[in-house]
């Protein structure tokens, strides 16, 4: 059995405020302090592996989580964010009159943003990632380090949940989502965890 973790970066400046996107934004203070208590929880428990979207928020989660281990964070470029395309860098509020985002979050199933990737896109490129790194290592244990929606997308996708209902899957920053996967097929067994000091509690 392989298990995949699946973990969202910690805090940045712009979560909650807009699509940052794939833009090259670090974590704030919180950010950091959150990815040092991720590290020390994985501290006591097996990783084999762990895996990074390119970007810096996502790399400065993983590195924590790599370092007691002595692993080195494997960046994949399926694990990125979405390419959001002209909205990227656009704040919420600008995007509220918009259409075309009304449209991408009533029907992610169809909608694309303008000049950029579909939720069907991400969910091949996360999950063929994913089931390849099963193939690899079908005893491992792997820390996957992503963003919001390629890991609801994911998850969506071994829940056997539609796309347009993906918004129902909550992923908060810093949290854990754990797939197990085996010859018998996938089961997810936990989703959103938050990690504190004393351990994974379920989120607020």
């Amino acid at each position: 059995m392989t298990s995949i973790h699946l973990i969202r970066h910690t805090d940045h400046d712009w979560v909650a405020r807009g699509l940052a996107g794939r833009m090259p934004v670090p974590l704030n203070a919180d950010g950091v302090r959150q990815a040092e208590a991720l590290g020390r929880w994985y501290a006591g428990r097996r990783v084999d592996g762990v895996w990074s979207s390119p970007l810096p928020r996502t790399r400065q989660t993983a590195e924590p989580i790599a370092r007691p281990h002595g692993l080195t964070v494997q960046a994949a470029d399926a694990l990125l964010e979405v390419d959001f395309g002209a909205w990227e860098g656009r704040d919420f509020a600008d995007l509220e009159n918009d259409p075309a985002w009304r449209r991408w979050n009533g029907s992610r199933g169809r909608a694309r943003a303008p000049g950029g990737e579909t939720i069907a896109a991400v969910q091949a490129r996360m999950c063929g990632f994913i089931n390849d790194l099963c193939d690899r290592d079908p005893e491992g244990t792997h820390a996957l380090v992503s963003h919001g929606d390629p890991i609801r997308a994911a998850l969506a996708y071994y829940l056997g949940v539609p796309i347009d209902l993906f918004l129902r899957l909550e992923v908060y920053p810093g949290s854990v989502s754990v797939l197990s996967i085996d010859g018998w097929g996938p089961r997810v067994e936990r989703v959103n965890l938050t990690i504190g000091d004393g351990g994974i509690a379920a989120s607020p």
